[in-house]
């Protein structure tokens, strides 16, 4: 008996198609790809703008606390901060009741930047799950917020 010819459309991935963890890492896939696509040329990774937009909204925040809230390990986050720090993006301060901590602020020639980051990022974002209704993307959403503990 001959195999069928795969293709990508027709690969069997019986209970993996199913898997809540493997789905949410494709869909993620699916998003960056498309990203990159449609907004590449903007040169700002998508963990980057949202560390920007992070920091815009909440100046002298805790790297730490950022890195809690944005999930990103210490080491990772702390090669992150220094690379925006380089291209002129955040500075860093230590607070004087604690030495160990790392305070983070747009400069202010970012600010304006990452502002209009925004704009193309959310109108990208908005686009994203165009094949869901209105009330689907909302579901989603809010499921995904349940699920990551956004609730």
């Amino acid at each position: 008996m001959d195999m069928p010819i795969r293709t990508a459309d027709n690969v069997d991935l019986d209970r993996l198609g199913t898997a809540l963890g493997f789905l949410m890492r494709l869909a993620q896939l699916k998003i960056y790809e498309r990203f990159f696509e449609e907004v590449g040329e903007h040169q700002l990774k998508p963990g980057e703008f949202s560390v920007l937009w992070v920091i815009l909204n909440n100046p002298g925040i805790r790297q730490s606390v950022l890195g809690q809230r944005l999930m990103i390990k210490r080491a990772h986050m702390t090669k992150l901060i220094r690379a925006l720090e380089d291209q002129g993006f955040v500075s860093r301060r230590i607070p004087d009741d604690d030495r160990r901590a790392v305070e983070i602020t747009l400069t202010p020639d970012a600010v304006e930047k990452v502002r209009q980051a925004g704009e193309w990022f959310f109108t990208y974002e908005d686009s994203v799950g165009s094949n869901l209704s209105a009330a689907e993307r909302q579901q989603l959403t809010g499921l995904m917020r349940k699920f990551i503990g956004l609730g």
